[in-house]
């Protein structure tokens, strides 16, 4: 159980990294909230499928409303809204690297709320993996992503995106440990989650502001390119990490998936061209021996 629990958040650090990836062009066109409420819409429709077709809805607790509301209110609509503007001004790389504050913030809820505690192995291991990325994200920017990043409104409003995105993610997926705990399927609970996120980002929609309505065309390719990502971040990744978390500690579970910096410098330097920096290649290689240090 716990080599799937491993596999599983690992498997959301990859599918986290080439959603950002893919999600980025895309984003910059339509703007954040026709993007996310075109991945909500879509995603939600699928995992509603996938969950009646498997038969998964039988596992979820109805009585448990509140708790599914807080999640969807927190961690779905604020952390992704806030997410999406991250990744609007900043880029995948530098997302996915402040994305990794969850997982001090998780661990000290999870021992705060849940009673679990942490080996002294295990908590060195995530110091040196949450090093990694800091220094990666501190001195591996390149020179065009610093000026990205300050022409569309200065480092501190990214950060501030950042920290505000991680908080509300890692609130909304740690309250329902209890919940996959007692027997809940993932992807019922990511369909529940991502369905009630869709609606009210829908009711919001109707709202007459011109800023809720999309800059470009709509076409197939660009309609392709928003859902591809989005089932991949909202659907594949958030079902992984929930797995893990259910069979794991909270704190692992989200270093293991916080690990996105570390897929996606190879990705990204395979669809540009551009090699990193030295300081990026070594803040990932400290985050893989802090990953290294929790599995062993």
């Amino acid at each position: 159980m716990a080599i799937l629990a491993i596999s599983s958040a690992l498997g959301a650090s990859f599918g986290w990294a080439c959603g950002s990836m893919l999600a980025h062009k895309p984003l910059k066109q339509i703007g954040v909230f026709e993007f996310t409420r075109i991945q909500l819409l879509t995603s939600g429709a699928i995992l509603c499928v996938l969950s009646s077709a498997l038969g998964y809805w039988q596992s979820v607790d109805w009585s448990q409303w509140p708790v599914f509301a807080v999640s969807i209110l927190v961690s779905v609509l604020a952390g992704n809204l806030a997410l999406m503007a991250c990744l609007s001004r900043a880029g995948p790389r530098q997302t996915e690297l402040l994305l990794s504050l969850k997982t001090p913030i998780v661990a000290v809820l999870a021992f705060v709320f849940l009673g679990e505690t942490l080996s002294p192995i295990e908590m060195a291991g995530i110091v040196i993996a949450l090093s990694g990325i800091c220094i990666a994200i501190l001195y591996g920017g390149s020179a065009q992503e610093v000026a990205s990043v300050r022409s569309s409104g200065g480092i501190w409003i990214v950060v501030l995106l950042g920290v505000i995105s991680a908080s509300a993610q890692g609130i909304g997926v740690l309250i329902l440990k209890p919940l996959l705990q007692a027997g809940t399927e993932p992807i019922a609970v990511s369909a529940v989650r991502v369905t009630g996120a869709a609606f009210v980002v829908a009711l919001v929609g109707l709202l007459p502001i011109g800023s809720f309505r999309a800059p470009a065309e709509m076409s197939w390719l660009l309609l392709f390119r928003v859902v591809l990502p989005g089932f991949i971040g909202y659907g594949v990744s958030v079902s992984l990490l929930l797995y893990a978390l259910a069979h794991y500690d909270a704190a692992v579970a989200m270093v293991l998936s916080s690990l996105s910096p570390v897929f996606i410098l190879p990705l990204l330097w395979a669809r540009t061209g551009n090699m990193p920096r030295p300081m990026a290649w070594g803040g990932a290689m400290l985050s893989l021996t802090g990953t290294a240090i929790i599995l062993l």
